[in-house]
């Protein structure tokens, strides 16, 4: 796929920046409400979701599965992002180019380009995604980010490293308790990194989460409740996650489900194996999965 400079052909003015190099995860519910709104519509006047569909490469078997859905276009985005290590915002506006839908690219630069800004302000106090799960001490880091959990060396000479980051809310905090009881107090042995628990208060919360993910954990579990849905935190950790090994072909990520929800379970982990504690039926392997699933290199 062509790389598409920001500026004047896409209307964004994000100069020197390349709208490749930003990940389709940039691109908030708004931008993405609207693009159904636009997309969805199947008429003959102008080329709707399923031409985006076909110019990304999908068969007629998967775009008829897409039209089951209520939203269609969503659902179609979701998956790329999931699947397509050339999700990125440059590749989705050169697709729109390719069908001809120059109106989407103009009533939405502007919103296009405040969530291209965003992403780029928070990537300034992370370290750049690497496509390597596994943890890499031999990084110069900074004097903020030595001494942020409490076991660390001050002087950051001796890092404090995890198995896994647990991705929660506060309202799951119970459950968090137990996963520490039957993963961390048992035969197993493994080291969770709880947020709450185990880093320094003072430092910048999104440069210490993307720190602790990328370079101090193997692995994420990412415990999925109706209220992880409206966590702007979570939403984050698992996005950032998530660009670091897209379409988790390196099982980086291990969704879990520890009660019934209300709320549709997220799209944007559907695609990955999911660890089902509501599951009565499995319920007694559950532990011993995750454990193994941690375990794994």
């Amino acid at each position: 796929m062509a790389t598409a400079p920001v500026g004047a052909d896409c209307g964004l003015g994000l100069k020197g920046i390349d709208l490749n190099s930003i990940p389709l995860v940039a691109l908030n519910f708004t931008v993405r409400n609207k693009l159904s709104m636009y997309l969805n519509p199947r008429t003959m006047v102008a080329p709707d979701w399923t031409s985006l569909a076909e110019e990304m490469g999908y068969e007629y078997l998967e775009i008829k599965n897409f039209e089951g859905f209520q939203n269609p276009t969503a659902k179609l985005l979701d998956n790329w992002q999931g699947k397509c290590y050339r999700a990125t915002v440059g590749g989705l506006l050169d697709l729109l180019k390719k069908i001809e839908r120059h109106d989407i690219l103009t009533d939405l630069s502007q919103n296009i380009e405040e969530d291209c800004k965003k992403y780029l302000e928070k990537q300034k106090c992370s370290y750049p995604p690497i496509q390597d799960p596994a943890v890499d001490s031999s990084v110069v880091r900074s004097a903020e980010l030595a001494g942020i959990t409490t076991r660390d060396d001050p002087l950051g000479n001796t890092p404090e490293l995890f198995d896994a980051f647990i991705c929660y809310c506060q309202s799951d905090i119970e459950f968090v308790h137990e996963m520490i009881r039957q993963l961390e107090q048992t035969e197993y042995k493994l080291k969770l990194c709880v947020f709450d628990r185990d880093v320094l208060p003072g430092t910048c919360v999104w440069s210490i989460t993307s720190e602790l993910i990328e370079k101090r954990c193997r692995k994420m579990v990412v415990v999925v409740s109706d209220d992880y849905l409206n966590s702007h935190e979570c939403d984050f950790q698992t996005k950032f996650a998530l660009s670091l090994c897209p379409g988790a072909r390196q099982k980086r990520l291990i969704p879990v489900k520890y009660k019934a929800m209300k709320k549709e379970f997220p799209s944007i982990l559907r695609f990955i194996t999911l660890c089902d504690y509501t599951n009565v039926c499995t319920k007694i392997w559950f532990w011993n999965r995750i454990a193994k699933a941690l375990s794994n290199a």
